[in-house]
């Protein structure tokens, strides 16, 4: 893959370069049977081939804008005042003809939640040439080959076949990518870029940032970066602009921002991330793996795993998309039920299968899913999902169902307010606290959490951990935490399992596994962890780069 990393050039802005210029964008958002303002008078503009970066905090109006620069507005939503100019036409007020011949090939857009956004009836193909076939017409055969230089520059596995299968047949990594593919294959003029990355490894998250970047100073693409990761965002963008309550906090080269942020809140946001958990040890086993496996086809998604989580522990497991990570997760809820080996809990062995286990397991333990998207049902509300596993272990009914709804809203920082809001009425941090208050109704021993952490920005991850742990430590709570996020293993594991390709590479405790010397794998690994420095991706890719020329 042909990646020009040189040292970034400051981007011209003259008025014949700006593409798009948003001015007083105003927008309000519908909850709680009223309209409420969302996003407060916001400006800017953005010149070809120039990258911003949007920050801010969960509910910050980031997403809200960025979609708005399509001239659309999510339901809910409605933009209320301002004008948002693309080459020299004001979308506010564009027939929706014109907006709908833009969006897809002038303006594209890269949505955080791939499961969420891909049409399940399509295999990745078809979905990803749809609007390339419909501006251009031409032959299927030849946007195929474009979607499959995408896909290989995008490092997805087999890149010729992979666009066969269908959205549940890849990881949610892929899909991202694939969405990655889908939004450049026309070259468009501008691409709003939401939380690209956020469902990828670290290791391939550096190839994924080096490749957008390429593409979009090699076809001089304008591009809005919206995220929650300011390591990420200082590799990415020219400018950034931080957002708090749908206003402008502060807006500034990113070069300037890392050294001198000027605003108290900016400061704060530079700040989180800074729980570290001291790991202890336990030798009451709450539940173990020995040679677990499993063969997909001629793949081995498990390879002899073995490893012991303690008691009221926190054992994380790190590794690769495509490591066997939520394989694994899979296999010891039982969803996945033909994997050979033993399990035990607390002692007695673990059936395979779900349907093979009696219902007091199936309280016992329980799994919070990595996308609250589609973990939610979206005509449910939150009083419906809380209080349903209540209901189904507990047998409560009527007025105590609703207290128990409410004092579990409680647990998880939130109240009674939010007993009749919808999934769309909630922020990102609050649908992955339902989540967890679905996990917790059951009233379980064990709760294994699948990188749901993820896709929240680093003020409410914080939160979230600071939640995790504050159960915990009230009731001996056992976790198996599987994440791609080094940050957050520092921040709650007490052991670490490390997995590449099916098998475990190393595991210990935290103080051991994260301090060298290190295996080679583990190495690899946190060597991609994204620093805040605007420098750091070019001079990694560089640098293995010059090691691989060495070692041919």
């Amino acid at each position: 893959m042909k990646i020009d990393l040189a040292a970034r050039k400051d981007v011209a802005r003259t008025k014949g370069d700006i593409l798009l210029s948003v001015h007083d964008l105003c927008i309000d958002g519908y909850s709680d049977e009223k309209w409420h303002k969302i996003v407060r008078g916001i400006s800017l503009t953005l010149a070809r081939g120039e990258v911003l970066g949007l920050i801010g905090e969960s509910g910050a109006g980031k997403s809200s804008v960025g979609l708005a620069t399509m001239g659309y507005a999510k339901p809910g939503c409605r933009i209320t005042s301002g004008s948002i100019v693309f080459d020299c036409k004001n979308l506010v007020t564009a027939s929706a003809a014109h907006k709908r011949a833009l969006r897809g090939t002038r303006i594209a857009y890269v949505a955080q939640s791939a499961m969420a956004s891909f049409n399940p009836a399509h295999n990745l193909f078809t979905q990803t040439i749809e609007a390339k076939r419909r501006r251009d017409g031409g032959r299927r055969a030849e946007a195929v080959d474009e979607a499959i230089r995408l896909y290989k520059e995008l490092q997805l596995s087999n890149p010729s076949e992979i666009g066969f299968r269908f959205p549940h047949q890849v990881s949610g990594g892929q899909l991202q990518r694939a969405m990655t593919a889908m939004a450049m294959i026309c070259k468009p003029d501008l691409i709003i870029f939401d939380e690209p990355t956020t469902a990828l490894d670290v290791t391939t998250q550096v190839e994924v940032l080096a490749t957008i970047r390429n593409l979009v100073e090699e076809h001089h693409t304008a591009a809005l970066y919206i995220t929650h990761d300011l390591a990420v965002v200082s590799q990415m963008a020219h400018r950034i602009m931080v957002l708090r309550h749908g206003q402008i906090v502060e807006e500034s080269p990113t070069r300037e921002m890392l050294s001198n942020p000027r605003e108290a809140y900016t400061r704060s946001l530079w700040a989180v991330r800074k729980l570290i958990k001291e790991p202890s040890q336990s030798s009451d086993i709450h539940l173990s793996c020995e040679r677990l496996t499993m063969q997909f086809g001629p793949v081995r998604a498990l390879d002899n795993v073995s490893f012991a989580v303690p008691r009221g522990r926190t054992v994380c497991v790190v590794g690769e998309s495509g490591s066997g990570k939520s394989t694994l997760a899979r296999a010891i809820t039982g969803l996945l039920p033909t994997a050979s080996g033993v399990m035990k809990y607390n002692g007695q062995a673990l059936a395979m299968r779900l349907q093979d286990r009696n219902r007091a397991l199936l309280q016992k333990i329980q799994l919070i899913h990595q996308n609250p998207d589609t973990a939610l049902n979206p005509k449910r509300t939150v009083r419906d999902m809380v209080g349903r596993p209540i209901q189904h272990f507990q047998g409560l009914q009527g007025t105590e169902l609703r207290r128990a709804v409410i004092d579990l809203l409680g647990r998880i920082e939130l109240d009674e307010r939010f007993l009749e809001r919808l999934p769309d009425e909630l922020s990102g941090g609050q649908k992955q606290r339902i989540c967890i208050a679905r996990a917790l109704a059951a009233q379980p021993e064990l709760i294994i959490c699948d990188e749901v952490t993820s896709a929240l920005d680093q003020v409410v991850q914080e939160e979230i951990l600071k939640l995790l742990l504050a159960i915990q430590k009230q009731t001996d709570m056992t976790y198996i935490f599987i994440t791609h996020d080094i940050a957050t293993v520092r921040a709650i594991a007490d052991q670490v399992v490390v997995m590449n390709k099916g098998t475990v590479v190393q595991q210990g405790l935290k103080t051991e596994v994260l301090n060298p010397p290190y295996p080679a794998y583990t190495e690899l690994l946190l060597s991609s962890v994204p620093e805040m420095n605007a420098d750091w991706l070019t001079e990694l890719i560089n640098g293995r780069r010059s090691a691989r020329r060495t070692s041919a």
